[in-house]
């Protein structure tokens, strides 16, 4: 079964920038109840996309060096990197199917 792994700061390159297949990395904190809304259903995303699509989550507040390298001023987020790169954004919580637009398109 796929969940979200958890990255940190100091793991980030290996976890996200080198992956073989695209990531979606959700920054989140546990204070954020609109970040507790959508950890079920990006959950549920890892279940679907599992092989296709790799899932990380990063607490922010812990590791605060990965929200000021990519201008993270609102949680949650969700980055979908591909290559190394971020070449999507979500910020909020959005619809199911509004993620997976984005992971269809991440895949293309």
């Amino acid at each position: 079964m796929a969940h979200p792994v958890a990255v940190t700061d100091s793991d980030l390159d290996e976890k996200v920038l080198k992956a073989g297949t695209p990531v979606l990395v959700n920054l989140w904190a546990e204070w954020c109840a609109p970040c507790r809304m959508i950890a079920p259903m990006v959950d549920e995303l890892s279940q679907e996309y599992d092989g296709k699509i790799s899932f990380a989550k990063v607490d922010v507040d812990s590791n605060p060096e990965i929200s000021l390298k990519y201008g993270i001023r609102s949680i949650p987020t969700l980055l979908v990197f591909k290559d190394g790169q971020p070449v999507d954004q979500v910020i909020g919580a959005v619809p199911k199917g509004a993620v997976k637009k984005r992971l269809d398109s991440a895949l293309e």
